[in-house]
């Protein structure tokens, strides 16, 4: 008994006294330019004891690196407790200070669930004292849990900063040890109900690690030498792509049972969620005609319910404000039509509801988030999907719709839900399924514009920016959040950064904001000065857009990563330069056509009149995503690219030019 009370003890890391190296250490060659580096780290949890500690040691090299001095321990407030906190600093002449302040405990986020019980997040917070470059930073604390809540791991491998030496052990609960130690009178439930009676884990680990279970039946990872998190222009969600694993325990023992029983849970969930009532039947009878066509009635259905309060781009009412105003939590979709308001969530599940009440065959679509993961169904667990599409079949031809997605128009979608899988419903069965990618025609920007040029090369002009799908989306979305001047200010802000140094660039309005079914419209009107006057020459940048730009790749030799731009899209420019009088062209940008085939393609072309020059450059990128093997090939094209916008527009004085 005695040795079961003091097991963590043993467990757990202990202080220990640096080595005349690590004070002295200025710089790490194993990480060449690191902020900090982790000397050690020990992360141990023992379900079967309901105790979690983790330790670590780490070594300041820059100002940088002395934020990891703050440090936040997130916990659920009720059924965890943080206790046993301890932290010093170890300067590099080896004076320790110890922390001895209290840790502060902060409330993170408190939220009222589904079925009307209260969850609540806390963190422990405390900063090490008296941190300089080059101390070192130590500090260990334990997390006890009650006999209701298990503790499957998630051990994060790879970190901000290069790891030397990390151990990790997990000892599950009794009834998944091996031999006698697994007998036990408490087993585990799942929040269905359901016996789990699997333990799993989910590894990415670099070649050569792996996890490995002892005699005694706790699983381990030793690992040496792990690489900072990458840091790479377009790069997929970072936890779908770093080292970790992640155990948790299940009621399947396989992918496949586990994905069936799941999906057939949560198609109940959702047709219990969107069943017809006496509301819902005459909401649709207000809004539909007797001889609406079934897309007619799809459209105004839409429409109706993209009008409602999203509280996902407003906020959500808190349980006081609810009661005051005698709303109730929102279970069933007419409770989101009488309130006129709900989450992205509720409204798809309203707008299915609606669809069916109007006699149109639609389901529903459970997805994962392309911003913030990338879905494994490996990795068994429903939190990977975050958010609900509506799948329409007219006459056999079906369309997914994004109608929690404010601003969002009829028969299109984020970026975030298009190429992912999810879960499905249709009439005789709920499986996975993936929605279809978006094409770069959907995703348009045109810049027109109109140039006068002077003999010192100032300028004046308008341009008209016509912006279809997601660029068009993410401002309407903005303007849901701001007003029409912070609205122009954001877009003034990203206009600075593309236009040429010397110019301003001002939008003067926008057209359609407020209408998702119609093309959003910018004018711009830009000033200033463009390229270099010389007494014979005006030399000005061929492509307006382009010469504060720097094209991304380029300069990255290797990558580690896959790419992700999130969606293909095209882009065109077409500038009109009215000349100067007196001046004819000398040299323009050539015709040039540069092709990365089945992937994107770029378009130069140019023209000229006697007193007037357009130049045209298009960029249609039909890729979303690239593999790391593909990379060189996409390097390639953009390098080509980024020679192409050097070439620039050459004017000459005719009467300089008459005399030479």
């Amino acid at each position: 008994m005695l040795i079961a009370l003091l097991f963590p003890a043993f467990l757990r890391a202990q202080f220990q006294q640096p080595s005349e190296e690590e004070l002295k250490m200025t710089s790490d060659p194993k990480a060449p330019g690191a902020a900090a580096v982790y000397l050690n780290i020990n992360d141990v949890t023992d379900d079967g004891r309901h105790y979690h500690s983790f330790y670590v040691r780490i070594k300041v090299l820059t100002e940088k690196g002395k934020e990891l001095a703050n440090v936040e321990i997130p916990y659920e407030h009720g059924s965890i407790k943080i206790s046993d906190i301890k932290a010093r600093t170890i300067h590099a002449d080896g004076t320790i200070i110890p922390l001895t302040g209290k840790p502060e405990d902060l409330l993170s986020f408190k939220e009222t669930t589904s079925n009307g019980e209260s969850f609540q997040v806390n963190r422990k917070v405390f900063s090490l004292p008296s941190v300089e470059v080059g101390s070192i930073l130590e500090y260990e604390y334990q997390i006890d849990y009650d006999n209701v809540v298990y503790h499957a791991p998630f051990w994060e491998i790879q970190r901000p900063y290069f790891v030397h030496k990390a151990h990790y052990r997990f000892t599950p609960f009794n009834a998944f040890m091996p031999g006698l130690q697994n007998q036990t009178s408490s087993y585990l439930v799942d929040e269905n109900g359901f016996a789990i009676n699997t333990l799993i884990w989910w590894p990415i680990l670099p070649d050569g690690v792996k996890v490995i279970t002892d005699s005694t039946g706790s699983y381990n990872v030793d690992i040496t030498d792990v690489p900072p998190a990458p840091q790479e222009e377009w790069m997929p969600p970072t936890q779908s792509v770093l080292y970790k694993v992640l155990f948790y325990y299940k009621n399947a023992t396989n992918a496949s049972d586990f994905w069936i029983t799941e999906s057939k849970l949560w198609s109940k969930e959702v047709d219990h969620f969107a069943e017809s009532s006496k509301s819902i039947k005459a909401a649709v009878a207000s809004l539909t005609a007797p001889g609406d066509s079934e897309l007619d009635k799809a459209k105004k259905l839409y429409k109706a319910v993209q009008a409602l309060d999203n509280t996902d781009y407003s906020r959500k009412k808190t349980d006081s404000e609810l009661k005051l105003l005698k709303l109730k939590v929102i279970k069933h979709a007419e409770d989101t039509w009488a309130q006129k308001s709900g989450s992205s969530d509720d409204i798809a599940l309203l707008y299915l509801a609606m669809l069916r009440t109007a006699g149109l065959n639609a389901y529903a679509m459970k997805v994962a988030d392309r911003e913030k993961r990338i879905f494994n169904p490996a990795y068994l667990t429903t939190e990977q999907l975050d958010d609900t599409l509506v799948v329409l079949n007219i006459g056999g031809k079906e369309t997914i719709l994004d109608p929690g997605e404010k601003m969002c128009f009829f028969g299109s979608m984020s970026w975030r839900h298009a190429d992912v899988l999810g879960f499905r419903q249709n009439s005789e069965k709920t499986f996975l399924w993936s929605t279809p990618p978006l094409t770069y025609s959907a995703n348009t920007l045109a810049r027109n514009g109109d140039i006068t040029l002077d003999e010192h090369g100032a300028i004046t002009g308008t341009f008209r920016f016509i912006i279809s799908g997601q660029q068009a989306l993410r401002w309407r979305q903005v303007a849901l959040r701001k007003d029409i001047t912070e609205v122009k200010k954001q877009f003034d802000s990203e206009l600075e950064s593309e236009v040429p140094q010397g110019i301003e660039a001002h939008i003067d309005h926008f057209l359609s904001l407020d209408d998702p079914d119609l093309n959003l419209m910018a004018i711009v009107n830009v000033r200033g000065t463009l390229g270099t006057a010389t007494s014979k020459r005006l030399i000005l940048p061929g492509f307006f857009f382009e010469t504060r730009e720097t094209q991304p790749f380029v300069d990255q030799e290797k990558r580690q990563t896959p790419v992700d731009m999130h969606y293909a899209e095209l882009v065109s420019d077409q500038i009109v330069y009215h000349l100067p009088p007196g001046f004819s062209i000398e040299g323009a940008p050539q015709d040039a056509k540069i092709s990365w085939p089945n992937h994107a393609v770029l378009i130069v072309k140019s023209a000229s009149a006697s007193e007037q020059v357009s130049i045209a450059r298009t960029l249609a990128r039909a890729f979303t995503d690239a593999k790391p093997e593909e990379y060189q090939d996409l390097r390639s094209f953009y390098q080509k690219i980024a020679a192409s916008d050097q070439g620039q527009l050459v004017l000459t004085h005719s009467a300089a030019a008459k005399g030479n």
